[in-house]
């Protein structure tokens, strides 16, 4: 129910440079504008732009332990800001799995009724994965050579390569 809560809000617009300081502002309130900078890539200059931004806004306060010394804290407002964006970016690239997972099982559910044993994987990042997974799951052995039929990825979809000549 408390997903669904922040799910129905709507997203509170927030920059990446503004949610990375939240995160390692999260991760060490200790942390110097300068070891921010150093951690970003970006200018000592703008880290502290951007924090002032951030304490307007309410997501950060900051607190004054010595002369040179400030502390930093997410305050709840900010600890939901930066919350929504995680579980927006979780809840975004479970429907990007889910969109290559359908496309893997298509593409095997066709290979299988060609009565395809075996093949070989042209690639090594997530999208190949989740074929390779879906390969296995379906008994599709995986072949460390490229034989007959070779599965790569191009743009956003699978591709079948047959080595006697047959693209499919």
């Amino acid at each position: 129910m408390r997903i669904q809560k922040l799910n129905a809000q709507s997203m509170t617009e927030i920059k990446n440079h503004e949610y990375n300081l939240l995160n390692e502002i999260a991760n060490d309130s200790m942390v110097t504008q300068a070891n921010l900078s150093d951690r970003l890539g970006i200018a000592v200059g703008s880290v502290n732009w951007y924090i002032k931004r951030l304490i307007k806004r309410g997501w950060v306060k900051v607190s004054h332990l010595d002369r040179t010394r400030l502390k930093y804290d997410l305050t709840s407002e900010g600890m939901k800001v930066f919350t929504q964006r995680a579980l927006s970016y979780a809840q975004n690239s479970l429907k990007v799995y889910t969109q290559f997972r359908e496309k893997a099982r298509k593409l095997v559910l066709d290979l299988k009724q060609d009565d395809v044993k075996q093949v070989y994987l042209d690639g090594d990042d997530e999208m190949m994965d989740i074929l390779r997974l879906t390969c296995i799951e379906a008994g599709i052995q995986i072949s460390n050579l490229p034989e007959e039929v070779i599965l790569e990825a191009k743009g956003q979809d699978y591709q079948v390569k047959r080595r006697k000549g047959k693209n499919a």
